[in-house]
């Protein structure tokens, strides 16, 4: 069971946009933006209270990417593995990732909470490759060298 406070925060979510069905994903967009990630039992809450059932909720949650029922970290960290990225070695960025933040396929999210590391399929960066992303903020030509930079910064950061 969470703690009163998400569900305090899911109402006001609610209030700002109406407890309206058609409002569904901007609701669990800001659910998500505020806890970075979904949690399941939120979202019952959240179907209950627009009036949508369940099942339609964890539909919608489950059918669109961007939506994640496990926590992520301060940071996340997009890893693009497109064709332009791919042939301009972001394997090996990838790769330095898991390895200065003890993460692998297995494991994308640093036990401290700080990091997850995900691999997408384009960023639309293509020109910039090969590229990440940081909590959206991209990162052009990235080497396994300046993501070991990265990390530091980012450490000191938090």
């Amino acid at each position: 069971m969470l703690e009163k406070s998400y569900y305090d925060c899911a109402d006001r979510i609610i209030d700002r946009y109406g407890a309206r069905q058609e409002k569904l994903i901007p609701i669990i967009e800001d659910i998500q933006n505020e806890y970075r990630y979904l949690p399941p039992e939120l979202l019952s809450y959240v179907a209950d209270r627009i009036g949508v059932t369940e099942a339609k909720a964890f539909s919608v949650a489950t059918f669109y990417e961007n939506f994640s029922f496990d926590p992520k970290g301060k940071y996340v960290i997009k890893v693009c593995d497109g064709t332009a990225c791919h042939v301009r070695k972001s394997p090996g960025i990838l790769e330095r990732l898991y390895s200065e933040l003890g993460l692998s396929k297995n494991k994308s999210t640093t036990d401290d909470m700080l990091f997850t590391v995900e691999t997408v399929s384009c960023l639309g960066a293509c020109g910039l490759a090969p590229v990440l992303t940081v909590n959206d903020v991209v990162h052009p030509s990235m080497t396994p060298d300046q993501v070991s930079k990265l990390i530091r910064k980012l450490k000191e950061e938090a």
